[in-house]
């Protein structure tokens, strides 16, 4: 079954996500919630979580868990997002627009896996 151009391009998008929690996990360890535990774990999880998920994408078997798998995954990002909200310390340096637009953007996010499920 040929699958739509914009399938694999979410699945390269979630495989580079994951693939820089790896090259420059300080970046992701800035923005976690202080009431989150082990940070450097979490960010490695979180990575390899991004890149199996996406090449679950491309696998028909696998394609419809790893959609729901990627709208969960988003649905538990939203906390790091309102955390980075919450302080000039969290916000990593990042606009408070650029925040802002990051929490819709969650769900536009989901809704483009959503629109894959047969």
């Amino acid at each position: 079954m040929n699958e739509p151009l914009g399938l694999y391009v979410m699945a390269a998008i979630y495989c580079i996500a994951g693939i820089m929690h790896f090259i420059k996990p300080k970046a992701y360890m800035r923005i976690m919630p202080n009431y989150l535990p082990k940070h450097k774990t979490l960010v490695y999880l979180s990575g390899l979580a991004e890149i199996l998920l996406a090449i679950g994408l491309c696998i028909p078997t696998l394609k419809t868990i790893s959609i729901y798998g990627i709208i969960a995954m988003l649905a538990v990002f939203l906390l790091v997002h309102f955390y980075m909200l919450s302080s000039k310390k969290a916000s990593a340096g990042f606009p408070k627009w650029l925040l802002l637009f990051r929490l819709p953007l969650q769900f536009v996010l989901m809704y483009w896996a959503w629109t894959y499920l047969n």
